[in-house]
């Protein structure tokens, strides 16, 4: 049997190589926020358990967004 097509890749995504440490941790902090944001926005919409759930994470995004941004002040003190 001949595959037309080649294996797929092990990962859906990759980081391109050489993205310097700012860059990363300002990507990830953009999309920390966003996804705060969606989960916030959530939160409000349901009740019960399920947005007891949601809030959870809520405070683990905002502990995370604290740690990534620490650590890009840290890297690269602000101005």
């Amino acid at each position: 049997m001949i595959k037309d097509t080649p294996n797929p890749p092990d990962k859906l995504f990759t980081v391109r190589p050489n993205l310097g440490t700012e860059t990363l941790l300002v990507n990830a902090s953009q999309d920390l926020s966003s996804i705060t944001d969606i989960a916030t926005h959530l939160a409000f919409e349901i009740d019960g358990a399920q947005r007891n759930v949601a809030l959870g994470i809520c405070r683990m995004l905002e502990g995370v967004q604290l740690l990534v941004d620490k650590a890009l002040d840290d890297a690269h003190p602000p101005a």
